[in-house]
């Protein structure tokens, strides 16, 4: 397998905490005193859409929070962040950005710099220090099952490459506790990420400064639990785990808006 294909074992999506983070405990604040509750900046990553994240969204809404779920580009990390950043730029108050899978590598760094993100939020996220790929974060640890035999691979302009999961491995591999009738339409409509993407060094890291939360999913195929666990604990994040797949966030939205709330407290 070429290092630009086994780049495209990132993924993207989310996970959930367990049912405890439900608890009226996790009702948010800044802790400013203002009682003015933070937007919610929700991310996500490659074979996904921002759709993925309604039902945590209209939770976070009906609850009072300003929430917002731009699109993430895919097409490159220095341009995705980059694109991201500008959209925080526009946003007053406090932040809590929200990211699953890839999506976190772009919310690391899109937030550098920026005093309004009072939080990070990573779900089954990429959590890298500078200089660090997407590539080798994934294949630090075995246990992927998002192969090259599970990718399409599609020719876009010249000499570009995207990958898609393949129909037939999509439900289990990626999505495996949700209905198949569900995973059909996810697949139909999922968003490829470019290859060249998932080569990318980081930059300089915004979980050094900014406190961060951490969702780990026992049963996720894309990317291995330990290296979301490996990740959670260099970046000193307060960590949860659950029995659940790399898109919990579709399956159970209301534990994973209560683990959002609990970092916006």
């Amino acid at each position: 397998m070429t290092t630009t294909r086994r780049a495209l074992l990132a993924g993207s999506a989310a996970v959930v905490v367990g049912a405890a983070l439900d608890a009226p405990a996790a009702r948010a604040h800044t802790g400013s005193g203002s009682g003015l509750k933070p937007t919610v900046v929700l991310v996500h990553g490659a074979f996904a859409d921002a759709s993925g994240w309604n039902g945590v969204a209209s939770r976070l809404v009906r609850d009072g929070y300003p929430v917002i779920a731009p699109p993430n580009p895919l097409r490159g990390v220095a341009s995705d962040s980059a694109y991201l950043a500008g959209i925080l730029a526009t946003l007053s108050g406090p932040l809590v950005l929200v990211a699953h899978s890839y999506g976190g590598i772009v919310v690391t760094n899109a937030a550098t710099g920026n005093p309004n993100v009072k939080a990070l939020v990573y779900v089954a996220a990429f959590v890298p220090d500078q200089g660090e790929t997407l590539l080798g974060l994934q294949t630090k640890y075995p246990g992927s099952r998002l192969s090259e035999e599970a990718l399409d691979f599609r020719p876009y302009g010249e000499g570009l490459v995207d990958g898609y999961i393949k129909k037939e491995f999509f439900h289990d591999v990626f999505a495996g506790d949700l209905p198949k009738a569900s995973t059909e339409l996810m697949w139909a409509g999922q968003r490829p990420a470019d290859v060249r993407t998932l080569g990318e060094p980081s930059g300089a890291p915004a979980w050094k400064t900014i406190p961060s939360w951490y969702l780990v999913g026992r049963d996720d195929q894309v990317l291995p639990p330990a290296a979301q666990r490996f990740m959670a604990r260099r970046a000193g994040a307060h960590t949860f785990e659950a029995d659940t797949s790399h898109v919990a966030m579709i399956a159970q939205p209301a534990s994973t808006a209560a683990l959002v709330k609990r970092a916006a407290r």
